[in-house]
């Protein structure tokens, strides 16, 4: 069990996959237990073999650990305060998500202690919407490659109200123009007369992982829509930091 974890943390301290002769040379594992070990943990999903390149690196069940510590630890126990102090400052409501396959996951939701015109939201923790229409969503998607975008939603996306990316070309469209401005911002496309604005945060990968979001109405008084942008990318940079992330050069 001991020497299975050395091989793994050994793999995810190399920028890329390495020979067995490496792995056994620098752990000092003899060479049949090496590649005992190695074996059981590909055929686990933990480990994968190259063999043209005569390599190993992680596998996906490796990924899928981290990603769920991630999520369900480390990002809610770092995002809640932030999320706390974000309703606090806004005056509306603060979301905390992450991507879950083609839908946004909220993991925390934060109101303010006192709110003027109180929301009746759908977006609770534990709700999944589509990520196309989300403002916390897209913040992310913004970051992410077209073939990754693809894979994830798919040739049709879904559509709550009239508003809204209904192909992936109007979503690329939307994507490139959030990714300039540096924050996502939906109106109306999960709930008629609300309006999200969305900033992601990245981790030590500079891979975004989550992203806050605030929930106002339109029509509704309050601060300007750039100062509550501008405080919800202050959130996602904080998370970013506490993560030790890495965000693209001069993004916050």
């Amino acid at each position: 069990m001991g020497r299975a974890l050395d091989v793994l943390l050994f793999l995810a301290a190399r920028p890329g996959p390495v020979p067995g002769a490496t792995l056994v040379r620098e752990l000092g594992i003899p060479r049949s237990s090496a590649y005992h070990l190695l074996a059981v943990l590909t055929e686990r999903g933990f480990v994968v073999h190259y063999p043209d390149q005569r390599r190993y690196g992680l596998g996906v069940a490796a990924f899928e650990i981290g990603s769920a510590y991630l999520r369900h630890d480390s990002l809610e126990h770092l995002g809640r305060p932030l999320a706390r102090r974000l309703a606090a400052r806004t005056g509306e409501i603060a979301h905390l998500g992450i991507l879950h396959g083609a839908d946004t996951l909220y993991l925390v939701k934060e109101r303010p202690a006192r709110q003027q015109a109180p929301l009746a939201l759908v977006t609770d923790v534990g709700v999944r919407l589509p990520a196309s229409l989300t403002a916390n969503g897209r913040s992310i998607l913004a970051h992410l490659g077209a073939a990754q975008i693809r894979a994830l939603l798919g040739p049709a996306l879904v559509t709550r109200t009239e508003h809204g990316p209904a192909t992936l070309a109007q979503l690329r469209s939307l994507l490139a123009a959030e990714r300039r401005q540096g924050y996502a911002q939906e109106d109306s496309m999960i709930t008629e007369g609300l309006r999200s604005v969305g900033a992601c945060a990245f981790d030590h990968t500079g891979t975004p992982v989550a992203a806050f979001s605030v929930t106002r109405r339109i029509d509704g008084a309050g601060a300007p829509a750039a100062e509550i942008a501008e405080l919800v990318r202050t959130a996602a940079r904080l998370l970013t930091r506490a993560m030790s992330g890495t965000a693209p050069v001069d993004w916050f």
